[in-house]
C-alpha cells in the first residue's frame, strides 16, 4: 500500500546566508501493507512527526520516493498532492484540530463539501456515520461542547466520511485519559477489521503501539535495527 525507499530530510537553521542543514530523516526505507496497523514509536525529536508528513504528502523528501497503492506520490506538486490526500487520505491528530465554528456534523461534513458532493448525499453519509461512532445526539454540538473523547470521536469520524484506505494518526490518544484511549484504540481496531482501512500511527507511546501489526521504532530519524515486529 505504502512504501518509502531510501527517504532523507533535513531542515535548516541559522541566519539566512549561514543556514546549515540539521538532517531529519536518513537513509529510510520501509514498507506498510494494504489492511496493516503499522505503529512508529520514537521519542520527541525523533522524525516520527516529519516522516508522516511525507508520507501524506504536506513535505517533500529531499531525496526517495514515496509510492502509494502504485503511485509515485513524492513527485506531485502541491495541488495535485492536496487533491490525492482528499481523496485516498484520513487524518486523526492529537488536538483534534476540528473547526470551533462548526457543529458535530458539520465538522464530519467538511471533507465531502471539499469534494463537492451533493447535500443529500452528504447529509444521509453523515447521519449513518454518526450513529456508526455514537455521536448521534452531539450532532448539532460544537466542539468546546464535548468532551475530549467526543471530540476524538469527530475527529475519527471526519477522517472516515470520505471512505480513504489510508488513515494517518499523529499521538491519537496523547490528549485523552487512559479509560478514554481505550476505547478509542478500539475503535481503531474496529475499523481496521471492518472495514479494512490502513492505519499508520505515530506514538512516543508503547501502549498505543501495541495494537498494530507491525511496530518500528525511531531513532534519531533511523529505523531502529530489530525494530520491526509483529505484534500478537
Amino acid at each position: 500500500m505504502i512504501t518509502a525507499q531510501h527517504i532523507q530530510h533535513s531542515f535548516k537553521i541559522g541566519k539566512k546566508g549561514k543556514e546549515r542543514p540539521v538532517p531529519v530523516l536518513k537513509d529510510l526505507s520501509f514498507h506498510v501493507e494494504k489492511g496493516a496497523i503499522v505503529s512508529i514509536v520514537g521519542r520527541s525529536g525523533s522524525g516520527k512527526s516529519t516522516l508522516l508528513h511525507i508520507l501524506a504528502g504536506f513535505l517533500k523528501p529531499d531525496s526517495g520516493t514515496i509510492t502509494v497503492d502504485g503511485t509515485v506520490t513524492s513527485d506531485f506538486n502541491e495541488t495535485d498532492s492536496a487533491a490525492f490526500r482528499l481523496d485516498r487520505f484520513g487524518f486523526i491528530f492529537q488536538n483534534f484540530q476540528l473547526m470551533p465554528g462548526l457543529t458535530t456534523f458539520e465538522n464530519i461534513e467538511l471533507p465531502l463539501k471539499l469534494k463537492g458532493i451533493s447535500r443529500t448525499v452528504r447529509k444521509a453519509e453523515v447521519n449513518e456515520l454518526l450513529q456508526q461512532v455514537g455521536l448521534q445526539e452531539v450532532r448539532d454540538h460544537y466542539p468546546n461542547e464535548l468532551s475530549g473523547g467526543q471530540q476524538q470521536r469527530v475527529s475519527i469520524a471526519r477522517a472516515l466520511i470520505t471512505n480513504p484506505p489510508v488513515i494517518f494518526a499523529d499521538e491519537p490518544t496523547g490528549s485523552l485519559d487512559s479509560e478514554t484511549e481505550q476505547e478509542i484504540l478500539a475503535l481503531i481496531r474496529s475499523l481496521n477489521r471492518t472495514r479494512g482501512i490502513t492505519f499508520v500511527i505515530i506514538t512516543h507511546d508503547d501502549e498505543v503501539a501495541a495494537i498494530a501489526d507491525t511496530i518500528y521504532h525511531m531513532h534519531d530519524g533511523v529505523l531502529a535495527a530489530g525494530g520491526v515486529h509483529h505484534a500478537g
